[in-house]
């Protein structure tokens, strides 16, 4: 007795799964958005002011204002990407600006100023990764408690008075006979550590193992990746822009105060987030936070160009920051 075949069905090519996409399969919309955003607020700044906005010492200044943010965003990304936070950035930079401008310190010459903004850096990372990583204690806490004793420290250093920087040598970092082909040193040096963060991120196992355990840690554990010690290290990255910023900021100000960093935290995690960093962890790009950077540097230079108030200035990157997190929020809900 034979049996009614039944007819093959046709075989579909299977959908890759949710989540991930071939590449070049469209274009970063999130990247080009931003590109878009800048590109407007040129055009704004140079109808606005037309003969100062586009002038080359002002372009100069905004890329030089944005380094030292910058410097300090990149490390931020890492952080936020595997799913932590570091509310100590700008008391790090104040703290490793002033304990780089003591007497003391000068003494030393210009070896001896950038090697301490940078092991104070890298050290009080130390300590947010110990109690992080090891301590248990959530990156909100930690580092709110570094963000208090680094202030606090910075101020008893200083005794609330600016130390001014006396070595030449730094100073002339600063001036325009130390640019190279019309570009400033901390734009170089800016440029040099955002190539290198990108690099890192999307080029190594270090990035790969950051982007996992933002994405799920408990999934990332399994798969033989040492959770602890790889949230340790991205904390001495973060402490390490720190150190680097501290240094820019020493260079441009010529000076270190306890008032150094003021709200870095608020710029870096907001220069992120526009950026398409997501604050659970798991995504983001070192290209998207550097474009957040100067979009909000130029915001602020368009700003103080018109003579508007700076009131006028926070609402309007509060809107962009809003904006950015409720696209997020779209995108995410799209794609699950």
């Amino acid at each position: 007795m034979t049996h009614p075949t039944t007819p093959a069905r046709p075989v579909t090519p299977k959908s890759a799964p949710a989540g991930i996409r071939p590449k070049g399969f469209r274009p970063d919309i999130r990247t080009l958005s931003l590109v878009g955003v800048l590109a407007a607020l040129v055009l704004i700044g140079g109808v606005t002011q037309p003969d100062s906005f586009l002038d080359t010492d002002n372009v100069q200044l905004i890329l030089t204002q944005a380094s030292v943010i910058g410097v300090v965003t990149v490390g931020m990304t890492f952080v936020i990407i595997s799913g932590g936070i570091d509310l100590s950035v700008g008391a790090i930079v104040a703290l490793a600006s002033v304990w780089a401008t003591t007497v003391a310190t000068q003494d030393y010459g210009f070896a001896g100023i950038l090697f301490t903004a940078v092991v104070v850096g890298v050290g009080c990372g130390l300590v947010n990764g110990l109690l992080i990583a090891y301590g248990g204690m959530v990156p909100f806490i930690a580092t709110l408690a570094m963000l208090a004793s680094g202030r606090g420290l910075a101020l008893q250093i200083t005794d609330g008075k600016t130390q001014v920087v006396t070595v030449q040598s730094v100073l002339g970092l600063g001036e325009r006979d130390s640019y190279l082909l019309g570009i400033p040193p901390l734009v170089l040096v800016f440029a040099a550590v955002t190539v290198i963060g990108w690099l890192v991120l999307n080029r190594t196992t270090f990035g790969r193992r950051s982007v996992a355990v933002g994405g799920n840690a408990e999934a990332a554990r399994l798969a033989g990746i040492d959770v602890r010690r790889q949230r340790l290290y991205l904390y001495l990255l973060s402490g390490l822009c720190c150190g680097i910023a501290a240094f820019l900021l020493i260079v441009l100000a010529g000076s270190g105060q306890n008032t150094n960093g003021n709200l870095y935290e608020l710029d870096a995690i907001a220069a992120a987030i526009i950026g398409g960093t997501l604050l659970t962890g798991g995504r983001g790009t070192i290209t998207g936070s550097v474009l957040g950077v100067l979009i909000f540097t130029t915001i602020t230079n368009i700003f103080a160009l018109n003579n508007l108030q700076s009131d006028v200035q926070q609402i309007a990157k509060g809107a962009i920051i809003v904006a950015a997190v409720l696209v997020q929020r779209r995108t995410s809900t799209t794609s699950s």
